[in-house]
């Protein structure tokens, strides 16, 4: 069975409705940083999604092909995730999405060292007549960071956001926003195959201690 991060890692992937601090590991992503509208079809989010998934598709399936990658094993191609900030750093607003800030990952499983990146990305704009270019391998460090899963259309996040922001303050926290630590936003649900008020995302916040 191939391995599946959601299951193995409920925690990080499953939080309830009501929020809970939580401390997340590194992790590395294939990621792309762009700014605009995510709705916008022709935008800079649009295709970076496409070199997302044909980068991490082609690590997944090179166990049919030539390229023998060290501890490989089949698994199940994480979630998108998406970390935003407005360019002027204030908290994200949700009417301004023309100026949205962002960096858009797919986790990678651990094997993947950067010869095999760079493999996939040349395997991937050669195969997908895509420019992989923007591509990078990066390495996410959260730390301490409270979350909840919010359940319907993105729209609707900022209610859920002013939730999390009161129980970060009641539990003695302060948000941590710095250039490493940003807005997350996890996407277990496809938006082109789910009803809205079905959507599930992961909502994290970066904080500290007081």
């Amino acid at each position: 069975m191939a391995f599946d991060f959601k299951r193995a890692y409920k925690p990080l992937y499953q939080p309830g409705l009501e929020p809970t601090l939580i401390e997340v590991p590194a992790v590395n992503c294939v990621a792309i940083e762009g700014r605009g509208d995510p709705n916008d079809p022709a935008g800079e989010y649009a295709r970076a999604l496409a070199v997302l998934y044909a980068v991490s598709y082609t690590i997944k399936m090179s166990k049919t092909g030539t390229r023998c990658i060290d501890g490989y094993y089949d698994y199940v191609v994480p979630p998108l995730e998406g970390f935003w900030w407005m360019p002027d750093d204030r908290t994200v607003d949700f009417t301004r999405k023309a100026d949205f800030c962002w960096i858009s990952a797919i986790r990678l499983p651990e094997f993947v060292k950067r010869a095999d990146f760079d493999w996939a990305v040349g395997e991937a704009s050669r195969r997908k007549g895509l420019d992989c270019s923007g591509a990078k391998l990066l390495t996410i460090e959260e730390g301490l960071c409270a979350q909840v899963m919010h359940m319907g259309p993105y729209d609707d996040e900022p209610a859920t956001i002013a939730a999390l922001h009161a129980f970060i303050e009641k539990s003695g926290c302060a948000e941590d926003f710095t250039p490493a630590r940003r807005h997350h936003e996890i996407y277990l649900s496809d938006p082109r195959r789910t009803a809205p008020e079905k959507l599930k995302t992961v909502i994290r916040l970066p904080v500290r201690r007081i």
